[in-house]
Parts: C-alpha cells; structure tokens; sequence
C-alpha cells in the first residue's frame, strides 16, 4: 500500500468546503484520517462545518488570488505540507445567452475558472514539494458534455477547468511529477447550487435566476454529497483523470463524441474541401 492508498495523516484542501459537494468530499477525507482544510467565503458555514467535522475552516474568495495565497500559507503554517487540492469553489445561475451582462459572465468565469486557476497557481508549487505525493482535483460538470439550453455561461466555465485540467495532467506526467491531476465531473449532486445567487455582486441586472435542481420532471438521480466524496477518494488511489458521478450519462457522452467525429473530414482531406475530378 502507497501513501496515496492510506491517506491518514497526509493534509487536503477543499475550496468550496462548507456545503455541498466539497462538504462531501471533506466529510469523507476526515474520515480517512486526513488534516483538512476547509476554504469558504461563507463564514458562518465554516463555523459550522469545522463544528461538525473538526476541520480548519479558512475564509477564502477564490477569485481573489491574494486569498487563494493567504489559504496556502495558513495551510503550510498549521500542517507543513499538502498533499491533496480539491479546487471545487463555483457558482451556477443560469440565463439565456442573449440576456447575459458582460458582469455575468466575469462573475461567472471569476469563480468557476479563475477560482481553479488561482488554487492550481498558489497549491502546485507546495505539492510539488512532497517525495511520495500529491493530488489536484478540479470541479467541472457533466453539463460539459451535455450541454442544456441556458447554462452557457457555466458551461463554458466548466469546459476551461476541464481543459486545463487535461492539459495538467499531461504535463505532469510528461515531467514525472509526483503530482497527478484528476476533473471531476459531477452529474446532479443535492447541494446549495440553487441559492448561487447569494454571493452575487450587487451589479447584477436581474436576468441571471437560480438554478432549479428538482429536475423539472425529468426522472434524475441526485446523489449525496458523500457519495461524490467516496468518488473521489477512489480517484486519488487510481490516479484517474476523468471522475464522472452518474453511469447513467454515459449515453449522452457519446452521442456528443459521436456527432464530432460524424463531422471529421475523411482520412487525409480537409473540411469543405472540395474532390477534384480526375484529369
């Protein structure tokens, strides 16, 4: 058994942590015995959650980078090291394109893509440190790769993290990093995302509404935030890139991949390219 296996001892970061999917992934790596570092802008959701699960609460806004810095050198100063960054922080409203403020869309792409670019750029120096391990996990969505209509927005910032989350990976592999990255990618999840709005800048022109995660009448399986927690402690054992939450998505997964390759030129052709007939 590695260290990765037995994570006991070793120290993780959730950004995102007091609710949701990121308090499920917490609760679960206390329960293996890890130091963990709860980030949050939500202070009395910190309070709590280091009540309940005896975490270090640290009040972070992930689109600040000084803040992202401040949360890795409080993390450094009570453990010494880290080993696992969960970059889970992110918000998800929803509107149609053509009623989106440029406001919108910065808010947007300031927390669900900034919010990971800034732990990726504070965190990766700190576990690349480490002799035995280290482990970066990015938040993205399933909405990527089946996209619905009035989440472009947040589809587009879920799309980057998982770009960038790939291009890391490979990366890191390439150099023979200790470190490997993995993206999750969670189908619907009980968590707060339907009161996003709530840390909202007060420029907000109305248009964006919460999402509504009673399914609408369709017939979807919401899973418990613990489940996508042991997910995830899975993941980090296999050193797995890709963490889809729900099997059941799978089909739309590869209609999308389908409907791409569909659209490729023959082998050895260009797009559009028009055949020349034979002299």
């Amino acid at each position: 058994m590695t260290q990765r296996d037995d994570l006991a001892g070793a120290t993780a970061v959730v950004t995102g942590g007091a609710s949701g999917i990121g308090r499920g992934i917490a609760s679960t790596l206390v329960e293996r015995g890890m130091n963990v570092v709860v980030a949050d802008i939500d202070r009395d959701a910190l309070d709590r959650v280091e009540g309940e699960l005896g975490v270090l609460g640290v009040t972070t806004d992930v689109t600040d980078a000084d803040s992202v810095a401040a949360l890795a050198e409080a993390t450094m100063a009570e453990f010494g090291a880290v080993h696992l960054v969960c970059n889970n922080a992110g918000v998800g409203p929803m509107a149609p394109m053509n009623q989106l403020t440029l406001e919108d869309w910065r808010w947007m792409l300031e927390v669900n893509l900034w919010g990971v670019i800034h732990g990726v750029d504070a965190f990766l120096p700190l576990l690349e440190r480490n002799t035995d391990w280290g482990h970066i996990i990015n938040t993205s969505s399933m909405s990527v790769l089946a996209p619905p209509p009035r989440l472009g927005a947040y589809v587009a910032s879920k799309a980057a993290v998982m770009g960038l989350t790939e291009v890391l990976a490979a990366e890191l592999e390439a150099a023979g990093s200790v470190v490997s990255a993995s993206v999750l990618i969670p189908g619907p999840v009980r968590t707060n995302i339907a009161a996003s709005l709530r840390h909202r800048p007060a420029t907000s022109n109305g248009a964006l509404f919460d999402v509504d995660i009673s399914g609408n009448g369709k017939n979807f399986r919401f899973l418990d935030p613990e489940q996508v927690g042991e997910l995830v402690v899975e993941a980090i054992g296999d050193r797995r890139l890709y963490i889809p939450t729900h099997g059941e998505w799978r089909t739309q997964a590869a209609e999308r991949h389908r409907r791409i390759q569909s659209d490729f030129p023959a082998d050895g052709a260009a797009a559009g390219a028009v055949p020349q007939e034979a002299s």
